[in-house]
């Protein structure tokens, strides 16, 4: 038997809506995913811990894009505790976006047998998240509220 292992990897706007995402193999470091997604954005990019890469970090601030990531523990934290605050809060938003993924699109079990197809299927998971948080906000409610959404 072969094992085919992937990591995706989610670009996220300050709302909880997804734009965009790549796949990798699973052995692949995530910081070097990241220059697939970050190429189109400037401003304030809210990362994980796993970004935390001196070069990647300079090559960001080259390109008008301010990586900010929690720190390990074994680092020293100079950010005011308000901003670490702030930025732990659009965290956890990130993180109910994958979990939504998970809860309601079941995008950790996609049956396929090649790229092409995860990556489709994984895009009309990601798709059907985001038109869903698009109308949440149309109908003036929380972007990542999905419980109800259809009932009347």
């Amino acid at each position: 038997m072969k094992y085919f292992g992937f990591h995706g990897h989610l670009l996220v706007d300050g709302r909880g809506i997804p734009v965009e995402f790549t796949v990798t193999a699973a052995n692949v470091d995530e910081r070097d995913a990241a220059y697939e997604i970050i190429n189109n954005i400037k401003g304030l990019l809210i990362g994980d811990k796993g970004l935390i890469r001196p070069i990647l970090n300079q090559e960001c601030s080259q390109a008008d894009i301010y990586l900010q990531t929690p720190l390990r523990k074994n680092m020293k934290d100079e950010r005011p505790k308000w901003v670490v605050k702030q930025l732990m809060n659009v965290r956890r938003k990130i993180e109910t976006t994958i979990g939504q993924l998970v809860e309601y699109f079941d995008i950790e079990h996609i049956n396929c047998r090649d790229l092409w197809h995860l990556t489709s299927r994984m895009g009309r998971k990601i798709l059907g998240l985001s038109i869903g948080g698009y109308l949440n906000l149309e109908l003036g409610k929380d972007s990542m509220k999905f419980e109800g959404m259809l009932a009347g």
